[in-house]
C-alpha cells in the first residue's frame, strides 16, 4: 500500500495505569475518526514513575498489564495498526523491560521491541539519569512486513544510535520510528534535529510520539510529537507538550524517490578505521 494516515498520540503519563489507559484510549479513538490507520503512542505510554521500588509495585508482565489489554481490544474494535511506543513490564528474567509491541487490527500482538539503549546519563542542570539500573536492554532490531508499510521499531534514546536505522533501511524499512519520552532539556536541543537527521540519511519516514509536560513523578518531557518525510522536512508537528494528536499522510512512494534522489545506502562501502600516531619530528 502507497498511501496511509499515520497519528502520533502524545501523552502525560503518571502512575496509575488505568488513568493513562483511558486518556490514550480517548485520543486513539479521536485519531482513528480522523481517518488514521496506523497510530502510535510514546514511550512508557503506561507508566512513568522514576524510583525503581515504586515502579516494581505497579507494573505487571505484559499478559496482565491493562494499558496492553486496552490497546488490543482498541486495535481489534477500530480496525487499526496500533503501535504501543513502549510500556514498562515485567521480563521474563524479573526485570523490567522497556517495550514496544505492535498490535495488528485483529487484535493480536504481532511482535515487540526491547529498548537498545540505556540512558544514563548526567545533564548540565544536575538532572541525572540512569536507566540501566533499572531496565534490562534489548539486543535486537527489529522491521516489520506490514500490509501499509515496512517498519522498523526503536524507542527514545535510541535516536542518538544511527546504526539501528540504517540496519532497518538496509532490511527494507520504509518507515522508522523512535516513540519517546525526551528530557525537556535535551529536547529542546536535540529532539528535532535528530528525527530528521535520521530520515535524510536513510531515505524514510521518522515518526515518533512523544509524553509530554510536567510528570506525576516531577519529571518534565519535551513533548512535539512529529512526523519527518524521507527529504527530511517535518510534514506534522503537535507543537506543544500537552497531550493530544497529530496526523500525517504516509506515502511510501517518497521513500523510493528520495533513495534514487540520494543514493545513501546503495553507495555505503565498508571501511576500516586506522588510528594513527601522527607525524613525529626528527631530532636535530
Amino acid at each position: 500500500m502507497a498511501t496511509f494516515t499515520a497519528a502520533c498520540i502524545q501523552l502525560r503519563s503518571g502512575k496509575n495505569l488505568s488513568e493513562n489507559a483511558d486518556q490514550a484510549e480517548h485520543l486513539i479513538r479521536a485519531a482513528a475518526r480522523e481517518g488514521a490507520r496506523y497510530v502510535q503512542s510514546p514511550e512508557m505510554s503506561n507508566v512513568l514513575v522514576r524510583r525503581r521500588e515504586e515502579l516494581l509495585e505497579r507494573i505487571s508482565v505484559p499478559e496482565k498489564d491493562v494499558f496492553l489489554q486496552m490497546a488490543c481490544k482498541l486495535a481489534s474494535e477500530l480496525d487499526l495498526i496500533l503501535h504501543i511506543g513502549s510500556l514498562a513490564v515485567l521480563a521474563e528474567n524479573g526485570k523490567v523491560a522497556n517495550r514496544g509491541f505492535l498490535i495488528g487490527p485483529n487484535g493480536r500482538i504481532m511482535i515487540s521491541y526491547d529498548k537498545i539503549h540505556m540512558f544514563d546519563v548526567d545533564l548540565p542542570d544536575g538532572e541525572s539519569w540512569r536507566e540501566s539500573a533499572t531496565y534490562e536492554p534489548g539486543d535486537e532490531a527489529v522491521v516489520v512486513d506490514l500490509p501499509i508499510a515496512k517498519l522498523g521499531m526503536a524507542i527514545c534514546y535510541d535516536i542518538r544510535f544511527p546504526a539501528i536505522f540504517r540496519s532497518q533501511s538496509r532490511a527494507g524499512a520504509e518507515v522508522l520510528t523512535a516513540p519517546a519520552a525526551f528530557t525537556r532539556q535535551t529536547g529542546k536541543a536535540h529532539w528535532h534535529v535528530l528525527q530528521r537527521a535520521r530520515a535524510i540519511e536513510n531515505g524514510a519516514y521518522v515518526v515518533s510520539a512523544a509524553q509530554g509536560g510536567t510528570h506525576e513523578d516531577g519529571r518534565e518531557t519535551y513533548g512535539h510529537s512529529l512526523v519527518v518525510d524521507p527529504w527530511g522536512s517535518v510534514v506534522a508537528e503537535l507543537n506543544n507538550d500537552e497531550p493530544g494528536f497529530v496526523l500525517a499522510e504516509i506515502d511510501t512512494r517518497n521513500v523510493a524517490k528520495a533513495r534514487a534522489r540520494i543514493p545513501a545506502i546503495a553507495n555505503e562501502r565498508e571501511f576500516v578505521c586506522r588510528v594513527s600516531e601522527g607525524l613525529r619530528e626528527e631530532p636535530a
